[in-house]
């Protein structure tokens, strides 16, 4: 072949495609084991001249090693697998975003894996995260499926939980302080002048944030049975028309004063603000209202929707460090760690006309 015909690559004597440490060995004169030992221990075990040789190989072809080989060799892989059960809810995405920081900071990846909230693929996602060989796991799941805890367990990989506990499983749990949270919106709507209350939340099932803060809601309606009265209701995404006629049998019961609701999560924020579209009534005028996730979006709607800013970055940030520790060799009993949330209040919980 005429020398104006040959690859690049082949000019050098390298196989043709993306060059190898066989072609950075081949054209520098050494072994495979010298190009591996001027990646990890140059200065180490290389003379100055077959460093140098090697060098100039590697500039000379644009040879750059595998990341993921590299750590295989020394025993790890530098990756985090993180489990979502829902990524379009935002909560999951700034958990994520914490995480990632953190992870990285220490000079780690994430892989994610999204359930899409089928509690049967929690099994499945702590196997293919194991199969890329990652060194502990981040869930964030509907924690309903009992077989992810020996999964996780038979691998032998540390586990930190976000937000949903696992029956069973014993491991680091971070999570917003749930019944501190709902406290806090009861009382400020309590504050305002509202004293028929509605718990808006999906469906529990299990999932143990949903169970635990409608569990908060009634204690605290017990609590304050002489000032205020409610209930709990769980909304599905399915049937539009029956939350619609909750919230008309809201406003009954409430009779000359606003009620007030709160939505447990900004999944059910937006199937309330659907809902006040249909009916043509306004957040803070026929309904006061706060909801959990203060999201991007929260001030632009109506008057301002007010809400429970969760410390999602912080959270995700600690679910990290826990991990990070565990891999360190931190060796001690299972760590809960609870983060308060912060009242933002707008427009929609402000005191109505009706509510002295």
């Amino acid at each position: 072949m005429p020398a104006s015909k040959r690859s690049p690559s082949a000019a050098r004597g390298a196989s043709p495609g993306r060059p190898t440490i066989a072609d950075v060995a081949r054209a520098a004169g050494v072994s495979k084991a010298t190009v591996s030992r001027f990646f990890n221990h140059r200065e180490r075990l290389l003379t100055p001249d077959i460093a140098g040789r090697v060098e100039a190989a590697v500039t000379r072809l644009g040879y750059t090693p595998s990341p993921m080989a590299q750590a295989l060799k020394r025993g790890r892989s530098r990756l985090i697998g993180l489990v979502v059960a829902d990524i379009s809810n935002p909560f999951s995405v700034a958990v994520l975003r914490g995480a990632e920081r953190a992870c990285q900071d220490a000079g780690y990846l994430v892989m994610l894996f999204n359930l899409g909230n089928d509690s049967g693929r929690e099994r499945e996602a702590v196997e293919a995260l194991t199969a890329y060989r990652v060194e502990g796991f981040i869930l964030n799941t509907l924690g309903r499926d009992a077989g992810t805890v020996a999964q996780a367990a038979r691998h032998g990989k540390p586990v930190v939980l976000v937000d949903r506990r696992h029956d069973d499983m014993q491991a680091d749990f971070v999570s917003l302080d749930n019944a501190g949270a709902v406290k806090s919106a009861a009382e400020h709507l309590l504050a305002a002048g509202y004293r028929e209350l509605l718990w808006l939340s999906e469906p529990l099932g299990g999932v143990s944030s949903r169970v635990e803060r409608a569990t908060a809601f009634r204690a605290w309606l017990d609590a304050h049975a002489a000032a205020a009265r409610g209930r709990v209701l769980e909304c599905g995404d399915g049937d539009p028309a029956a939350l619609d006629e909750a919230l008309r049998a809201l406003r009954k019961r409430a009779g000359a004063r606003a009620p007030a609701l709160i939505a447990a999560n900004a999944v059910v924020t937006l199937r309330v603000g659907a809902a006040l579209q249909r009916l043509g009534w306004q957040f803070g005028a026929e309904l006061g209202f706060v909801g959990f996730d203060d999201t991007e979006w929260a001030p632009l709607v109506g008057p301002g929707l007010s809400a429970i800013a969760q410390p999602t970055d912080e959270l995700g940030q600690v679910a990290a460090n826990c991990l990070l520790e565990r891999l360190r060799g931190l060796a001690l009993p299972p760590r809960q760690i609870l983060l308060p949330g912060r009242l933002v209040a707008r427009g929609s919980s402000r005191r109505s006309q009706g509510n002295p």
